[in-house]
């Protein structure tokens, strides 16, 4: 049996491969590397290069692949992009996943783990944000995450479809081993964007508003190694694969790090001085963004190994400074 990554060139989705691969699992790869990259490919995982919208192309790989479970990352994913570009994003991520979902079923594949996001709760009610809070997106990526899950969870009702979600919060960090790591165009997380400047790319690091109702008026967010996001995937399609029930789960550490926070852990990791200015906020910021991830420790055992902040950076820095691929 196999498990079929569609988006397994990109960031999350990459990282994922290596360590199903690393835990002796059989993976095939869809991406049309719109956004990916075939150097992130594991060269153990069997890449089929085409769009999950294009259905003769996946029912394809499913009739040449004996698929037993799909770990779905294949998404256009920025948020400023999804507020000037919307129907795009409901085209790539919402039509994409219906036809993923029909081919799925017209092979009698009926176990899906999702990529979700924390962009579906919006303006957070409180913090740490709890699985049963209002899911009220409030810009259009969030928007059509939420949609795919409703998407899954109906078909849940109609075709016996087991899927989980997982609303994971600021992924960062690279592979231990250097080889792969985060890889945007244009760039838009707040960690590569730092280490541009150390890298010479960028000559200071811009600070979005300074005045919010945190400690050092800067926005907190939950930063989770994309090592410990992999690893929470591979353990829910074990979930499913062993007759668990459908869910929907947040991924994060647990505490949250502020802007000011991670640049001067930056300043610590690279040696170097990382000028930064401040200007104003981002429409739609909140001040803080922090998961609660009891439910994924209590029903996937789940939990994250790495929660220092500068232990996460210095993975992204190892790879950044070393590699020739971007």
């Amino acid at each position: 049996m196999a498990i079929l990554v569609p988006g397994g060139a990109g960031y999350i989705g990459s990282h994922t491969v290596y360590e199903l691969i690393d835990s002796g699992e059989d993976v095939a790869v869809i991406d049309n590397l719109e956004t990916g990259h075939e150097w992130a490919i594991h060269p153990k995982a069997r890449f089929y290069k085409g769009d999950i919208r294009d259905r003769a192309f996946v029912d394809g790989v499913f009739e040449k692949e004996d698929i037993e479970c799909v770990i779905h990352f294949a998404a256009n994913s920025l948020v400023g992009e999804s507020m000037t570009d919307p129907l795009k994003y409901y085209e790539n991520n919402v039509h994409g996943t219906q036809v993923l979902l029909q081919s799925m079923l017209a092979h009698d594949v009926k176990k899906i783990v999702f990529s979700s996001t924390a962009a579906v709760y919006g303006e957070p009610v409180r913090t740490p944000i709890e699985e049963s809070d209002p899911a009220c997106p409030t810009n259009t990526y969030g928007d059509t995450k939420l949609t795919m899950e409703k998407m899954m969870a109906w078909t849940e009702k109609a075709h016996g479809l087991k899927y989980i979600s997982l609303r994971y919060f600021n992924a960062c960090g690279a592979h231990i081993s250097g080889r792969i790591g985060e890889a945007h165009n244009p760039e838009t997380h707040l960690i590569p964007l730092i280490l541009q400047v150390p890298l010479g790319s960028r000559e200071f690091i811009s600070i979005y508003g300074d005045d919010y109702d945190t400690p050092d008026g800067t926005c907190i967010r939950d930063y989770i190694h994309v090592t410990d996001l992999a690893d929470a995937h591979i353990l829910a399609a074990r979930h499913l694969n062993s007759g668990g029930e459908s869910n929907i789960f947040n991924l994060g550490i647990g505490k949250g790090f502020s802007v000011r926070e991670v640049i001067d852990c930056a300043r610590y990791v690279t040696g170097h001085p990382i000028p930064e200015k401040t200007t104003p906020r981002r429409s739609g910021d909140p001040a803080r963004l922090i998961a609660s991830c009891k439910k994924a420790n209590e029903v996937l055992g789940w939990s994250a190994k790495h929660t220092d902040i500068s232990q996460m950076i210095s993975s992204a820095w190892n790879w950044h400074r070393n590699t020739d691929l971007i």
